[in-house]
């Protein structure tokens, strides 16, 4: 009777009543209750819709230009409910924005010309680059997908509502936001354009991260990183001969880049493995 057509959606207490209405008396509440209870059917009688678990993207970068994180993010206008589309994509490898872009709407057209532009500025051959994303509209429209499948680049979607599966340009926009000139609202695309000029070359040329040894995405992204590693190295080797009283720990060394940039780390490898797994 509690799954019938008739009361499935009532509550035991609605049910009871309607009974009592026709005269009808099965069961107390409470004994309805204990009965759902003992068939896990307490919320919910109705067959409901199951969704496959969405599958966690797992992706790794070993050199520059082989994984790109693509996003979008709003910047304010100059009134109330105004906005520009600030477009990026950054190598998760070297931290380096490979390309930005801002545009007056959040489009396919801006969407579909924005990523063919950036790709084609870098030696990129077919099969070697994945394109990671949320799925926002405009990276997962068809002609953006068919545009990319064209060019020879793999695409990779977030899982809805998880952030950290582009944990990379969601750390960007953070940077942008908590700069001490970030203005807030913009006057004009104009203005807009011309901040995040000089923001994102202060990103690319003079922004350290600690997850590239403190080198700048341009020196990492171009191949300059082991080379001035070996700089820094010098310089330590060179003040612990003359000072050696002054480091407890022995000769210092500078930190080594990493040798892969994960996109949702696989769990099964240790905080300290830079085992890099074979690649088809």
């Amino acid at each position: 009777m509690l799954r019938s057509a008739e009361f499935v959606d009532m509550a035991p207490a609605e049910i009871c009543a309607v009974l009592l209405d026709r005269g009808v008396y099965l069961c107390s509440e409470a004994t309805m209750y204990r009965i759902l209870r003992r068939h896990g059917e307490v919320r919910e009688r109705r067959r409901q819709a199951t969704h496959p678990p969405r599958k966690k993207p797992e992706l790794i970068a070993t050199a520059p230009n082989r994984v790109w994180s693509w996003d979008i993010t709003k910047l304010k206008g100059p009134v109330k409910v105004s906005y520009f589309y600030l477009f990026t994509i950054i190598d998760i490898y070297s931290r380096y924005t490979v390309g930005w872009m801002i545009a007056a709407s959040e489009n396919k057209a801006p969407a579909e010309q924005f990523p063919s532009l950036t790709i084609t500025k870098y030696p990129i051959w077919q099969g070697q680059l994945t394109i990671h994303s949320d799925r926002g509209s405009p990276m997962i429209a068809h002609s953006v997908a068919q545009m990319l499948n064209n060019l020879g680049v793999t695409t990779s979607r977030s899982r809805p509502k998880t952030s950290n599966d582009n944990a990379y340009s969601e750390s960007q926009y953070k940077t942008l936001e908590y700069r001490h000139d970030f203005p807030g609202r913009f006057g004009c695309i104009e203005d807009a354009r011309a901040w995040c000029t000089g923001f994102f070359d202060w990103y690319n040329l003079a922004h350290r991260h600690s997850g590239t040894a403190v080198h700048t995405p341009f020196d990492v992204h171009f191949g300059l990183a082991d080379q001035l590693r070996e700089m820094r190295a010098d310089v330590l080797a060179s003040v612990y001969r003359r000072h050696p009283e002054r480091f407890v720990r022995g000769a210092p060394v500078p930190p080594k880049p990493p040798e892969a940039a994960w996109i949702n780390r696989p769990p099964d490898l240790r905080h300290d493995d830079q085992t890099i797994p074979t690649q088809g």
